[in-house]
């Protein structure tokens, strides 16, 4: 997700989701994307197994949900991607495999226990706004019908809404194609800012380890004016 002159987009909060939510990620370059990395089978096993020992809920967990109250939503409906990872694997399903990219960015998600979402920079257009979805607006899901959006978290750029913490969208899916991701990490502003370092910690080790990008670029988003 590259500006004309080559550098990064901007990323905002609309100022009245400041004190709700913050945005934190990493922007991934040099990508290849691999089907499979049989490297991963043993740590995301060990991973399952892990979680399946630990309480259904802590204090991330509930500050999940609360974030989905304030803007509406029932999270036992519509579960955060978070969430529906965790309660796949403790129902003694494997996490879903689709490529080393997205497994690793689900296992992080998993043992976090805070929604990720991963997006195909080059499918971005211009910069990102973090908003609430307007009445009507829908888009295609991956594998799925439209998900509607009024009211809703959403991610949205140039040509419109892209992606919210639990269905993303077709249209800027990864796919064996994907040269440069964006990471999103959806944080209550609940949770301490030390948490969040730790996290991204986390993931830009394991993404450095399991996918090899030749580049890693972490940010942080603010609440601003979207131009």
């Amino acid at each position: 997700m590259t500006g004309p002159d080559g550098a990064a987009e901007r990323i905002v909060i609309e100022p009245e989701l400041g004190t709700i939510v913050r945005l934190a990620g990493l922007r991934l370059t040099g990508l290849r994307v691999e089907v499979r990395e049989p490297s991963l089978d043993g740590p995301l096993q060990t991973a399952a197994t892990e979680m399946m020992r630990q309480p259904d809920q802590n204090d991330v967990t509930v500050a999940v949900r609360a974030l989905y109250r304030q803007f509406g939503i029932d999270p036992t409906r519509r579960r955060p991607s978070s969430e529906a990872l965790l309660r796949r694997v403790r129902r003694g399903d494997p996490l879903p495999r689709v490529n080393a990219l997205v497994d690793v960015c689900n296992w992080c998600s998993m043992e976090s226990h805070l929604p990720f979402a991963l997006y195909d920079a080059g499918r971005i257009s211009g910069g990102v706004v973090c908003r609430r979805g307007r009445a009507g607006e829908a888009y295609p899901g991956i594998r799925k019908d439209d998900v509607h959006l009024d009211g809703r978290l959403v991610l949205a750029d140039r040509a419109g809404a892209f992606g919210n913490p639990s269905s993303d969208s077709a249209r800027t899916m990864i796919s064996s194609s994907t040269v440069s991701a964006l990471l999103v990490v959806f944080v209550p502003a609940a949770v301490e800012a030390g948490r969040v370092a730790s996290t991204l910690e986390m993931v830009a080790a394991r993404m450095a380890e399991f996918v090899a990008p030749q580049g890693i670029t972490r940010w942080t988003a603010a609440a601003e004016a979207a131009e």
